[in-house]
């Protein structure tokens, strides 16, 4: 699978629990500083792995948001939070955009927007031991940091 290719992240849709083995997630590790994992089958027990052991297989280095909630891991006495892959980081956001542009159709263009701006978010990016998505009492001050973003794209003339 990862050792036929230059992979650095790895999306579980399978439900097929314990996909990710230990394997193949230090094979991963191997090839890039900071792997990308999202076991997001659920519930819990269909994940592809679980927090702790992606985190113990990749030294701490993984970026890492799971489907379903999991408890925070504990790596060298710190408890660290898991990012939880949510639809509702984006979806109301797109809608409170699309309502108060009066746009007519949700484009490509909104969701890079939305995408990128839920990106910018990352407390990931100001300490890696962070997770890679905000804490979900901060989903209401980034889904208006989307909209405002999205009023500022340009408008297609279909929308």
């Amino acid at each position: 699978m990862v050792h036929n290719v230059d992979v650095g992240v790895l999306l579980g849709l399978s439900t097929a629990a314990g996909a990710f083995t230990e394997p193949i997630v230090r094979e991963l590790a191997g090839k890039t500083e900071r792997p990308i994992i999202f076991p997001l089958s659920n519930p819990t027990s269909k994940a592809e792995a679980r927090p702790g052991e992606l985190d113990e297989w990749t030294d701490g280095r993984a970026l890492v948001a799971t489907g379903s909630p999991f408890a925070p891991v504990v790596r060298d006495g710190v408890e660290h939070r898991v990012a939880q892959c949510n639809n509702v980081y984006i979806f109301p956001a797109i809608g409170l955009a699309v309502t108060a542009s009066k746009a007519t159709r949700v484009t490509d263009e909104m969701m890079r927007v939305a995408a990128r701006t839920l990106g910018e978010a990352s407390p990931a990016l100001a300490d890696p031991a962070e997770p890679l998505l905000p804490r979900w009492e901060d989903v209401p001050a980034i889904a208006d940091r989307i909209a405002v973003a999205r009023s500022r794209c340009r408008r297609s003339p279909t929308e």
